[in-house]
């Protein structure tokens, strides 16, 4: 026995002892050209000395994980090799002193991790547990069974770090379809140029078949494209001039031409990949229990198995050893988030941070923030009212002859309307815009100005007293008054209000279902719109008139309560109360992963991708908890081998063999959500307005729109071609 386990550990000290004299050689050999190459004086050299010349410091180069793959499957062959050989000495013995030599060698990477954490960590870990076991067994003279620990050991090491790859590899993976040359429209000319090259505002262009390369906007041309990559939507959706594309999408049909906004690491794609392979870098509660577990049962399990070996032998005391649960719940619990964070994403659903999936189930309230939230971003023409002797009609056309140009949200809902009435807007000759209030137009002699009652009030136009009505009513119930007037006469004004998106009530339906038992709405907006919209939706509360910087204070009142909040706004305006609640989740989509503070981003904008956040997280926690049994489970019954069923070692090694294998299977594992719903061919395809005019062939307008997102644009409007494909003709 000690003659076996002393010749490993000369075996082993001999190895470092040559390491650290070749490391020693190669320093001296540095610092002596360094020496031979340095002019400056003797108290410089004496620093660099000093610098490269540490005593008793080991610095540790980071190996690629190409390399540590290659270096783990090395070493299960030479451990496989000497099991082999082992098992052949009953054939011919001298093959056992063969075997002895691979598994010495095979045991090298193995004792510096003990070395490491005795000299380095100064810590009594399950390795030096388990490798005080091992070495009992080598000792006993069970040279095969001794052979299969070692084996199992760099086996379960490789197939730990091969799981990890695999699950990084097929995240990345999702992003690296990129082509490696695009084609660039310069001037009148197209070439082709490498994707490196690409620029802001570069004019790149994409066929039918291709991968969309950058972040940018179509400037010209249609296409379907295909976005799973990025949204987790199966449909591909119809683009026009004016909608966003994402680098990593394809485009099924048609010819497109973008305006680069974004390239490489800048690009949405990039930010997504990037989040998800840090999402795993957090332990999850699970995780630091079983680690916990596991550092507390150390020192007593080694007291205890030296007292078990001069009393009942090394057999039960290596079977004792063996029922420490080890490190199985380190490697078991980040693969198995791993796998439920890339699942999330193939719906759709982009988490940051593991430990929120994990903790997800535990929100019993939820937060919404009101505007681009439970409202539709675009707000819909309520009521169109005719003053005078005007009609609706009247009222309606005209304001689409002004506003049929225009691109920001009141224009789009105007326009809308116009077409579902069936209304054709006139042409003009001439606009103007006045900073932050409306627009002015004219056609044949009449002039026709859209925008706010303030607006035209300085145009000198008398306001009548039903309108000044019409505009506390509207104010009351949180809608938007635009008003329309012919020449000095106020013709009418129509109503917008917020679209309450379609999905809401069966989303708010099922998070009763699913346990959430408190729903509220913020909103800047006042009373009794908010009010309003809580009755409706059956929320239990609802705060209006708050600040953005005042909704962190209505998150940590209710975490005063006890309560564990989830808190869903834009992601990016709510920064402060996001961070302070336990759960934040943004619905803002792709667009905005750089600058998105939220710990989760529904990708595809639906809201329904929130009850199926919900069923992944709960599927996550009985994952991890099947994962934290599983590491229990070959210990109880190990213990039980070792004072009841006086197990073999080679019977304690099968258990955990086996155990741990079914809880990879687990971790790997994700049940089956359901179906999300699916969106309808109009939520599809994005709100764009294409309006042709026998315009001239090119139209400056200086625009400056109360209604845009910057106030200011500078629009040049030129006619332009495009075929459009048969399959969506």
């Amino acid at each position: 026995m000690i003659i076996t386990v002393g010749l490993m550990f000369a075996v082993y000290l001999g190895v470092r002892y040559t390491e650290k004299r070749g490391k020693e050689g190669r320093r001296r050999t540095m610092n002596g050209k360094i020496r031979q190459a340095s002019a400056h004086a003797q108290q410089v050299e004496e620093r660099q000395d000093e610098t490269l010349i540490i005593p008793n410091q080991q610095v540790e180069e980071e190996i690629p994980s190409e390399e540590k793959l290659a270096e783990l499957i090395h070493y299960k062959i030479t451990s496989l090799a000497s099991m082999g050989l082992f098992a052949l000495t009953r054939l011919w013995p001298p093959l056992g002193v063969l075997g002895l030599g691979f598994y010495i060698y095979s045991a090298i990477p193995y004792m510096r991790d003990v070395e490491k954490s005795l000299t380095k960590d100064h810590k009594i870990n399950v390795d030096v547990l388990f490798f005080i076991g091992d070495s009992l067994t080598l000792g006993s003279r069970k040279y095969f069974t001794a052979a299969i620990g070692l084996y199992l050991m760099h086996w379960g090491k490789h197939s730990v770090a091969l799981a990890k790859n695999d699950s990084k590899t097929k995240l990345s993976g999702l992003f690296e379809n990129l082509p490696q040359k695009v084609w660039v429209q310069i001037g009148e000319e197209e070439m082709e140029i490498p994707l490196t090259d690409v620029k802001k505002n570069h004019l790149v262009i994409v066929d039918s078949g291709g991968v969309v390369p950058v972040d940018g906007t179509i400037i010209e041309g249609m296409a379907s494209i295909d976005q799973h990559p990025l949204t987790g939507e199966a449909q591909p959706v119809e683009k026009e001039v004016g909608a966003p594309v994402f680098a990593h999408t394809m485009v099924i049909t048609g010819r497109i031409l973008i305006r680069v906004e974004k390239s490489g690491d800048e690009t949405a794609a990039f930010q997504i990949g990037n989040a998800l392979l840090h999402a795993t870098e957090f332990k999850t509660g699970v995780q630091l229990k079983g680690e916990k577990w596991a550092d507390m049962a150390t020192l007593p399990m080694l007291a205890g198995a030296a007292i078990m070996l001069p009393t009942m032998g090394p057999v039960p005391t290596i079977v004792f050893i063996n029922s420490h649960i080890g490190n199985r719940i380190r490697v078991l619990a980040p693969m198995s988030t791993m796998t439920h964070i890339s699942h999330a994403l193939s719906h759709g659903i982009l988490v940051k941070d593991g430990r929120v999936l994990e903790n997800l189930h535990k929100i019993d309230t939820i937060l919404f923030d009101k505007t681009g939230t439970l409202t539709m971003e675009e707000p819909e023409v309520g009521k169109v009212i005719a003053l005078a002797s005007f009609n609706e009609t009247d009222v309606l056309a005209h304001a689409a002859t002004a506003e049929q140009r225009q691109n920001h949200p009141i224009a789009r809902a105007i326009m809308k309307k116009a077409q579902d009435a069936g209304v054709q807007p006139s042409q003009h000759q001439d606009s103007e815009y006045r900073i932050g209030y409306g627009i002015i137009v004219f056609r044949k002699g009449i002039v026709i100005r859209v925008g706010s009652m303030r607006f035209l009030e300085e145009e000198g136009i008398i306001i009548p007293e039903t309108v000044l009505q019409h505009q506390e009513w509207a104010y009351e119930q949180g809608y938007t008054l635009v008003l329309v007037s012919m020449d000095d006469q106020v013709a009418g004004c129509i109503v917008l209000q917020p679209t309450v998106r379609p999905e809401v009530r069966d989303v708010i339906a099922r998070l009763r279902q699913q346990g959430i038992k408190h729903l509220a709405i913020v909103s800047g907006d006042h009373r009794e719109p908010t009010r309003q919209l809580a009755e409706s939706l059956g929320m239990d509360d609802f705060f209006h008139d708050v600040l953005p910087q005042d909704k962190a204070d209505i998150v940590t009142a209710l975490q005063g309560q006890g309560r564990s909040v989830g808190f869903m706004g834009d992601g990016i305006n709510d920064t402060i109360a996001m961070k302070k609640a336990n759960a934040s989740i943004s619905l803002r989509g792709a667009t905005t992963i750089a600058m998105d503070m939220a710990e989760i981003v529904l990708m595809d904008g639906d809201l329904n991708s929130l009850n199926e956040l919900l069923e992944l997280s709960e599927k996550l926690r009985r994952n991890l908890n099947r994962a934290l049994m599983f590491t229990l489970a070959p210990g109880v019954i190990n213990l039980g081998g070792a004072f009841i069923f006086h197990f073999s070692i080679l019977t304690s090694m099968m258990v955990n063999l086996v155990l741990g294998s079914f809880a990879a299977w687990n971790a790997r594992r994700v049940g089956k959500l359901p179906e999300p719903k699916k969106k309808t061919t109009q939520d599809q395809i994005p709100h764009v307005q294409l309006t042709v005019n026998p315009a001239p062939a090119e139209l400056e307008v200086c625009a400056c729109n109360p209604f845009a997102e910057n106030g200011t644009s500078m629009l040049t409007l030129r006619p332009f071609f495009f075929r459009v494909p048969k399959i969506l003709t």
